[in-house]
């Protein structure tokens, strides 16, 4: 994987081009950690997750994680997703700053889900999504039967799931799987164009926004209204909401420093 750091935004590469970044054990550690570290990282504003080369991600590297010879043990495959990709996709879903993907080729199986955990989907006009599970004769993993019915409804996700057709950007967007889309040559510059203006915001009000949105599809109005509540209340210890309504009052730009 390859990491950069540029202005308050950090931006992770899945770097397996040969194989359309696969996500090994290896790489999934790697991501693992450098979001965890960023939510703690007060250098770190915002994130952006895009692939190398033709895919974003081409899901789980089979391959690097065939099984043994032996007699399959009960509980051995729930452990691995358990421990495994559902561990990648929470990171990404839990990482106090947001989290944009630059899918800039071929995003498929676990990768689409990887995808579309993010807060945030930009999207090359050549990018295109398979969850293919079905296809193999597979039950969705990586959180794919929680994250697509949260964004597209349960019959339009059971239509993405039991066929696994390729789905292509601009039928991405419609669907609303996708902020935007955009001419592939045009991909880095408007990734790095959004991933600045989240690193320039406040900061801790956006992780207790994301935070609030991502529960509030398993809340009830009541927990909902309390949740948003106390995180005003929280928020309104931070340096950055004074200066927001000062900002306003004084009728300039806020210059919010993340804190």
């Amino acid at each position: 994987m390859l990491v950069d750091r540029a202005g308050g935004v950090l931006w992770l590469t899945l770097h397996r081009p040969q194989a359309l970044n696969a996500v090994t054990a290896e790489l999934r550690e790697l991501l693992i950690a450098e979001l965890t570290g960023a939510s703690a990282d007060p250098s770190v504003r915002a994130v952006v997750l895009t692939g190398s080369g033709r895919g974003f991600c081409s899901g789980a590297d089979l391959r690097s994680g065939a099984p043994g010879a032996g007699p399959p043990i009960a509980g051995d495959v729930e452990r691995m997703l358990r421990n495994g990709v559902q561990r990648m996709i929470a990171a990404v879903l839990d990482c106090e700053k947001p989290v944009l993907a630059a899918v800039n080729g071929t995003a498929a199986g676990v990768g689409v889900h990887l995808a579309l955990a993010c807060d945030l989907v930009l999207a090359s006009d050549q990018a295109s999504f398979v969850a293919a599970f079905a296809r193999r004769g597979l039950v969705p993993d990586g959180g794919g039967a929680y994250l697509l019915p949260r964004l597209v409804g349960p019959q339009r996700a059971k239509e993405l799931l039991f066929f696994g057709d390729k789905l292509s950007a601009a039928d991405a967007e419609r669907m609303g799987l996708v902020n935007l889309v955009v001419p592939g040559e045009e991909l880095e510059k408007t990734a790095r164009e959004w991933a600045e203006r989240l690193a320039a915001g406040p900061t801790r009000a956006l992780a207790m926004t994301k935070r609030l949105v991502n529960a509030s599809l398993e809340s009830d109005r009541a927990t909902a209204f309390a949740a948003e509540a106390t995180a005003q209340e929280v928020n309104m210890t931070t340096a950055d909401a004074p200066e927001g309504v000062r900002a306003f009052v004084e009728r300039r730009p806020p210059r919010f420093e993340g804190r």
